[in-house]
């Protein structure tokens, strides 16, 4: 394998994401503001909620204008090789509106040219940036939560992890949307006689992901496969999305369960009768449910003050 390899596989993977419905076409694009940092990452995208949605967070929440508007972290999808926070643009959007919160849409380093455990170094050295230097934007670095899909949920629980690991930052919450949580078992013994047609072609597309992202590194590692983490306690309340056709269901599955056993507050929604990345290319109601469900989740830990 080489660069010129992965150039090439990338612009064939645009080419095709390009001929795929996306869910939510409605949504409106390019609503973002561009934040320059000293911090791990650069430029950050952006999203503020419109100022009556605003409004309504900041008087249930007591000094919330003062202290900034809470924050929602967000990691794309991809394979760890593939994408980029443009992505996620209208959905970020629909999430501040829906939320009232701000959310940080991320470009993170991609493998094989940052193998791991590169982007989830750099995912946790945000969120401390956030926590530490999130006032001087008018985010409150002190109610901070993050959501990841696919490859990108991967990196927010593993990102979690590592803050507790060095005690911080705090975080409100974590969202991981069917996400590949056991990079030690191949792909291919993932696949069931249920799952939906795409199933195959990600399981083979998986491998080559895998292979590029850990880099000879050691797949049971609890930050490239957090499902095989020794002890999942002391985590912040966590949302599960699964799908019910999809390849990774089953270790989505059996990580809400592992966490609800460790005395984590778990929320666990296996979404009926779609596969991998539904809540970016459909069906549209499922979509919908799917982003519905982070929005509450969200609001819910980032609003309500701890006692």
């Amino acid at each position: 394998m080489t660069l010129d390899d992965v150039t090439a596989f990338r612009a064939e993977a645009a080419r095709h994401a390009a001929t795929l419905p996306r869910a939510l076409p409605e949504l409106p694009e390019g609503t973002y503001e561009v934040l320059a940092t000293d911090g791990p990452v650069r430029e950050l995208m952006v999203y503020r909620p419109a100022r009556a949605d605003a409004t309504a967070v900041e008087s249930a929440v007591e000094g919330a204008v003062d202290r900034g508007l809470p924050v929602l972290v967000n990691l794309h999808g991809g394979g760890f090789v593939l994408g980029d926070g443009r992505d996620d643009d209208p959905y970020c959007r629909l999430l501040a509106d829906t939320t009232g919160c701000a959310v940080v849409n991320v470009d993170y380093v991609l493998a094989p040219e940052h193998p791991f455990p590169a982007a989830v170094h750099q995912v946790h050295g945000l969120l401390g940036w956030l926590a530490e230097h999130g006032h001087e934007h008018g985010l409150d670095g002190g109610r901070l939560a993050v959501a990841g899909h696919s490859a990108g949920g991967n990196l927010a629980l593993a990102g979690a992890l590592l803050a507790r690991r060095t005690g911080g930052p705090a975080l409100r919450g974590v969202v991981v949307d069917y996400a590949p949580l056991d990079l030690a078992t191949p792909p291919a013994a993932k696949l069931t006689a249920d799952a939906d047609p795409g199933a195959v072609g990600l399981a083979e597309a998986g491998a080559r992901f895998n292979a590029w992202y850990l880099g000879g590194a050691d797949p049971s590692d609890e930050l490239a496969s957090p499902l095989l983490a020794d002890d999942l306690s002391g985590l912040p309340p966590t949302l599960v999305l699964t799908a019910e056709l999809d390849l990774l269901r089953a270790e989505g599955d059996a990580l809400a369960a592992r966490l609800a056993a460790a005395g984590v507050p778990v929320e666990h929604v296996v979404q009926p009768g779609c596969g991998h990345a539904f809540t970016h290319f459909g069906p549209d109601e499922q979509a919908r449910a799917g982003w519905a469900r982070i929005a509450r989740f969200a609001q819910r830990v980032l609003t309500q003050e701890r006692r």
